[in-house]
Order: C-alpha cells, then structure tokens, then sequence
C-alpha cells in the first residue's frame, strides 16, 4: 500500500527569499518541501514513457489500470473522476477498476466545482461526499482531491465554504492563483497570499491546501490582466518561495500544466522552467 507520510529533516536552514533566488542557488535541500509532485495533461511521450519523472514529478496524470501499469517505480497515479454525479455506475466501474492497484494514489474528483450552478453545472457538495466516501470505504489510504473555482477576483478571491472537508469528506484542495499576466508589468506574487487567505476562511485548512503552481501561458485563456503569460524561470522561483511560506509541507505539489491547451506553451516545451523543478523537486 502507497504510505502518504512525509520525511522531515531534524534540522531546518531556512534562507531567505533572496538567497534562493540567486543564480545557482539550491531550492530543494534547505527548506521542508512536499515529497510528492503532479502535472497534469499529456504525461506520456510518444513512446509512452512518463516524461516528467525525469524532472522529479512523481504523480502521473493518468485514466486507466493500464497506463498505472505502465508507470515506473516510484511513480503513482491520479485518476480523473471528474463528473461530480455521485457514486452512479459509471463512477462505481471508473474507481473499481483501479481501487486496489498497488500504484494508485488518488482521485481527481472535479476542477471548479460549483455548488451554484451559476458558472459551471451545479456540483452539489452532497455528490462530493458520497463519492469521497465511496471510495474512503473500499480503501481508506486513497486521497481525493478537488482544485477549487474562485468566485471573487484577483484583488478578493473568494471560495464557496459549503465545500470544505466538513461538507465534503473530500481530502486535499487546489488552490490556483495564476499571478503572471500579459498586460501586468511583473507577476502579482501577493495573489497567493490572498488565496491562500480566502482558503482558510472558507473552511479550508492549511493541512488540506494544495499549491498549485503557474507554467502556462499564452493561447487562447482569457483573464483578467490580459490573459494568462508564461512565467520565466526567475518568477517561477520566487513563486515557490512565496508558497512554501504559506504552505511549506503540503501533501503534493501541483503544476499546472505540463501538457498545453488552448494553443498555449507549457512545462513540457519550456526547458527553462522544467530544470527549476529538477532541482526543487530534488532530482
């Protein structure tokens, strides 16, 4: 069975956000910093290999017992079951087919839930709970996870506290400020702060917050700020450090997005900021 504990050092040098983003300085061996690492989208090569393990990711974004098969040593999967129906049949086949493979790790139980209805179809915090719970009672050890919608703005992010784990049963939460704009002269690092912030005053505990990290740009996503850009390899620094201050030893780390979208670039076509997280995620 996947053990979801953490390795801590007995000693802890912390250094100062400057010192870590100079060049040449090392993110990974001085501060505490989650063991695990997903991106999601378009993990595998062309000749099926999961080429993010080579950078130190760990989580592979993945559909079926057969690319966990397929998974290298020391790699676990996440498998999406993002429809938010409940336990239906269509869910129960999807969990079943993997529950007991010895590389799982979790499900991706939806991005942007919305209890409203007023964005997205309505995803009842109820259907949450039951599927979280479904699968808690046939293997207790396999994490759910839900990457939140914000429902304020930038400047006052704001999350629906009916999801919180109370309501939910649900186990770890994305949290998604994308601070790296075209039309902003510089990434808005203080973003993480605020969202973070919001999190906690939805119910949200800090032990349940996941960081998940820009590394897309461009295409056709729209926002607020002119859309979304590519960080550089610099500011992808300074963001880790930013959240490491706010969530220093969460239960994975997410970067958003290693396959791209929408026309977009990505982790997996920038080279610069994939050496960022060989050394961050201690390659």
């Amino acid at each position: 069975m996947l053990e979801h504990g953490w390795r801590f050092m007995a000693k802890v040098v912390v250094l100062s956000a400057t010192a870590l983003l100079t060049s040449g300085s090392s993110l990974a061996p001085y501060q505490p910093r989650p063991s695990l690492h997903f991106a999601s989208n378009g993990n595998f090569d062309e000749a099926g290999r999961f080429a993010p393990k080579d950078f130190g990711f760990n989580i592979a974004d993945v559909a079926s017992a057969e690319m966990l098969d397929a998974l290298p040593d020391g790699v676990f999967g996440m498998i999406w079951a993002g429809r938010c129906e409940g336990p239906d049949a269509r869910f129960q086949e999807t969990v079943m087919s993997v529950i007991q493979h010895p590389k799982l790790f979790g499900f991706y139980l939806a991005d942007d839930p919305d209890p409203s209805g007023r964005w997205r179809k309505t995803c009842p915090p109820e259907n949450l709970r039951s599927e979280s719970d479904w699968i808690h009672a046939r293997r207790p050890d396999a994490l759910t996870f839900v990457a939140l919608m914000n429902l304020g703005d930038e400047a006052k992010p704001r999350f629906h506290p009916e999801l919180r784990p109370e309501n939910t049963h649900v186990d770890l939460y994305g949290i998604s400020p994308y601070p790296c704009r075209r039309d902003w002269p510089e990434c808005d690092f203080t973003m993480i702060d605020r969202f973070v912030d919001a999190a906690l005053a939805a119910g949200i505990p800090n032990s349940a917050i996941v960081p998940v990290y820009q590394t897309f740009g461009g295409g056709s996503w729209t926002a607020k700020g002119g859309g979304y850009r590519m960080p550089n390899a610099a500011e992808l620094r300074e963001m880790l450090v930013a959240w490491r201050r706010r969530a220093p030893n969460p239960r994975f780390d997410y970067a958003y997005s290693w396959g791209t979208q929408k026309g977009d670039v990505a982790l997996s076509v920038s080279s610069s900021l994939r050496e960022v997280f060989k050394q961050f995620n201690g390659n």
